[in-house]
């Protein structure tokens, strides 16, 4: 694999496609003329830079702190701290892919309103100091509160609100499903992290937590969306949003492998195992909530 895709992290994109897809469904039947397909293509051009920026972001942060430099760590390529890329081309990346999200982004605040300005710079500080800057807040275990917030909250939400310039329930509702399954994505990948992260003096909330009760976290986090899905087709008389309880079938193998004990090398696959439960969530939940409206 190319080491700029690998660098992105494409195990990690679902979390950025899924609230863009769940909250565009979120706005079908309330927009007069249809769908603005522009505004939905330009949320996920957003979606997905920020995604890739923060994972450069993430690399080069680290890589220069040195926190990727202990040859025991496992998990995807990173460029900085395997020394695959100069420090000063992966943090380039990094502003480059911000910079996509800007111009999407900017597009989007043109047709909707300025407020998206100021939403869209909070969501690239965020990316950045997660693991950049001083005081990373990623180092302090705020991470997983990050995730809830940018890739549940405001990008469902917010890809309902630029189709109908209002925010409404459903889509509020919707985005906490979505923004717990992507939680367990950053779970599972800091639980591989726990020991390179002790010894780095790395304090994610896998590290803070522990073992075991990140372990039921990641259970629980699994389990919740799918609690969620009926609470959420009710409340926006979207009954076919049921249909994202199908992929509590994919959702068995990677929480029981997690509860089994799986440690290091053996939790990559169980990382992209949840990423495709989160990806096929989103699309049965895309599909049900669209249909229903």
């Amino acid at each position: 694999m190319n080491k700029w895709l690998a660098g992105a992290r494409p195990r990690t994109l679902p979390a950025a496609v899924v609230p863009v897809a769940v909250g565009t469904a979120c706005a079908v039947g309330r927009v007069p003329g249809g769908l603005i397909w522009w505004r939905a293509v330009a949320a996920m051009v957003v979606a997905l830079a920020l995604q890739v920026a923060t994972n450069y972001a993430n690399d080069y942060s680290d890589g220069v702190r040195g926190t990727d430099a202990d040859d025991k760590r496992v998990g995807p390529v990173r460029l900085v701290g395997q020394g695959l890329a100069a420090p000063r081309s992966v943090k380039l990346a990094a502003f480059a892919a911000f910079g996509v999200a800007g111009v999407a982004g900017l597009a989007l605040a043109v047709a909707v309103g300025p407020q998206l300005l100021v939403v869209g710079a909070l969501a690239m500080l965020a990316g950045w100091f997660y693991t950049g800057g001083p005081r990373p807040y990623g180092y302090a275990g705020l991470g997983e509160l990050f995730v809830f917030v940018f890739f549940g909250v405001v990008a469902t939400a917010g890809s309902a609100y630029v189709q109908t310039g209002h925010l409404h329930r459903l889509e509020l509702a919707a985005s906490v499903p979505v923004g717990l399954l992507a939680m367990a994505l950053l779970i599972v990948n800091n639980l591989r992290d726990i020991p390179g992260d002790t010894r780095v003096g790395k304090r994610t909330l896998a590290v803070r937590l522990g073992d075991g009760r990140t372990r039921a976290l990641y259970t629980i986090v699994m389990i919740a969306p799918f609690v969620c899905v009926p609470l959420v087709a009710g409340l926006g008389s979207r009954p076919a949003g049921a249909l994202a309880l199908a992929a509590v079938v994919l959702a068995q193998r990677p929480v029981l492998q997690v509860l089994q004990g799986a440690r290091g090398r053996d939790l990559i696959p169980v990382l992209g195992a949840t990423g495709r439960v989160q990806l096929a969530f989103g699309v049965l939940f895309t599909i049900g909530l669209a249909l229903s409206a």
